[in-house]
């Protein structure tokens, strides 16, 4: 299972952006979906996920400016970030608890990252 993430970029602070993280391969199901990030000198931290019956959680920090999503038909996974802070600014990895098609357990799988830069 490989998982490829796009979306990220410099934007000023009350900008959006919007991350994709689709999953590809030997896939037999999908269960949670979700997000996370590390900034400079901090630990990786859940921003938010969705699981395959579409019920979210979110950080605090984010609640009420991020939104995810998923579309099960193409396997990929969203993050809608409105509002962005000074403080969004991370490196955001997409992470998916799926079953391959040759295995009877589920997985975690990491995206490669991509990079969210707010500025002032």
């Amino acid at each position: 299972v490989q998982l490829q993430a796009s979306g990220g970029g410099l934007v000023q602070a009350g900008g959006s952006l919007r991350l994709s993280c689709a999953a590809s391969g030997s896939i037999f199901s999908i269960n949670d979906m979700g997000w996370y990030r590390q900034a400079p000198g901090k630990q990786r931290e859940l921003v938010a996920s969705i699981t395959s019956g579409g019920r979210t959680n979110y950080a605090g920090s984010v609640k009420g400016r991020f939104t995810i999503s998923r579309d099960n038909a193409k396997n990929t996974v969203y993050l809608q970030m409105n509002s962005l802070k000074l403080e969004d600014t991370a490196v955001y990895y997409c992470n998916v608890d799926a079953v391959p098609r040759d295995d009877i357990w589920a997985h975690t799988y990491w995206g490669q990252g991509t990079l969210v830069t707010v500025s002032s």
